[in-house]
């Protein structure tokens, strides 16, 4: 029999056909794991660049580290975290809303405790679900404050809008409910260790 017919029986083994299988299967199992590990990876990546993102903006709103905050004019000085953005408000059908919470004890409070629980959440990989819910509700209330629709401010001027609809805060949104429905603190965070809790466990949302 020609040598070319029969190529295993030639070399002096047979490699039977569901060990071919098997090795081909384990092949497969071997690529889903590593592309399950390479998500899980991204995604706790991410959500540790989101946390602190979040963390930084109160800790630079607090303690006025001269980036967006001038140096002296933190929360901690008497500086208020949230007038100057809520009272330059020029657009959209809250407007007047914005200005009359400007500077507001309430206002500056729950920001403030809002950026840092979310960044803590987010960074701990510990009650994402909450994070997002709490972090949505933020970046709309923000995505209103800026109202990337408006073509021009109320005095007239150009908004220089980038774009009518999707801005950094809805994709903050979309990250943060994304990070919660792939259960991104399970890897590099406290996320497993935190669902097992007796009064987690007993209520997902907290999840």
């Amino acid at each position: 029999m020609a040598m070319h017919e029969h190529p295993h029986r030639s070399l002096g083994f047979h490699l039977p056909a569901f060990r071919r299988n098997q090795v081909a299967s384990d092949g497969a199992e071997t690529s889903v794991a590593t592309a399950t590990t390479v998500r899980a990876y991204a995604f706790a990546s991410l959500r540790l660049l989101t946390g602190f993102v979040f963390l930084w903006a109160f800790l630079d709103k607090t303690f006025g580290f001269g980036y967006a905050t001038p140096s002296g004019k933190g929360w901690i000085d008497g500086g208020s975290p949230t007038k100057g953005f809520l009272s330059g408000v020029a657009a959209g059908p809250m407007e007047s809303t914005f200005h009359s919470w400007a500077g507001d004890t309430w206002a500056n409070w729950l920001f403030m405790l809002g950026l840092l629980g979310i960044g803590l959440a987010l960074v701990g990989g510990i009650a994402l679900r909450f994070a997002a819910l709490a972090g949505t509700a933020m970046m709309a209330l923000m995505w209103i404050a800026e109202w990337p629709p408006a073509k021009h401010l109320s005095d007239g001027s150009l908004s220089m809008s980038a774009n009518p609809f999707a801005d950094y805060h809805l994709v903050y949104a979309v990250v943060l409910i994304a990070l919660a429905a792939a259960s991104a603190g399970d890897t590099l965070g406290l996320g497993r260790l935190w669902a097992k809790l007796p009064f987690v466990s007993r209520n997902h949302w907290l999840r």
